[in-house]
């Protein structure tokens, strides 16, 4: 007799323990990853200051930061590093989270989620149609920018050294990739 799948929905995450793992769940099924490093934290945190800054200043929206829900279907709800949200959709902002795809997500590779966001949280979040997709990878010391395009993402900046870039969606930002890494 074959096991039976049994598909999680919003609901059984509610319920999902407040214990400092990052759960998600990805059509359907449940995947937990331990909470994040010291240096992934700063990293993200020298990722959200100047994105905040940007987008604060040219009122374009809203970031947020982990943890955030980013519901994209009753059996697929997520948590990425940080989060912007164009204003035009700032309606999907709600009060469990994002509802809906953001325009940009943004993952901080850790050793325990490195296969996790380069292969699934890829193909879920072009699935449910994520304009704008951010891996920064401290080991390496690089950030990739994909953006969206009929059939998946497609790498438009890959980005490390001193030199400042310019990343999609935020053609007025500079970020100097060294300054993001300790």
């Amino acid at each position: 007799m074959a096991p039976v799948r049994v598909i999680l929905t919003y609901k059984d995450y509610e319920a999902l323990p407040n214990d400092g793992r990052i759960y998600e769940i990805h059509e359907g099924e449940l995947s937990v990853t331990p909470a994040p490093t010291p240096d992934h934290q700063f990293t993200t945190r020298d990722l959200f200051l100047p994105i905040h800054a940007h987008v604060s200043a040219g009122d374009l929206g809203e970031v947020l930061f982990a943890p955030i829900d980013v519901i994209f279907s009753d059996i697929t709800i997520v948590q990425p590093d940080l989060v912007f949200v164009e204003k035009a959709h700032l309606s999907r902002i709600s009060s469990r989270g994002i509802e809906g795809p953001p325009t940009l997500i943004v993952q901080v590779l850790s050793p325990s989620t490195a296969q996790l966001n380069r292969t699934t949280h890829f193909q879920l979040f072009a699935k449910h149609g994520v304009p704008n997709y951010w891996i920064a990878d401290p080991q390496a010391r690089v950030i990739e920018a994909y953006v969206l395009r009929e059939g998946g993402y497609e790498l438009a900046v890959r980005a490390s050294g001193a030199a400042p870039v310019s990343l999609p969606p935020f053609p007025g930002l500079t970020l100097i990739p060294d300054s993001l890494w300790r």
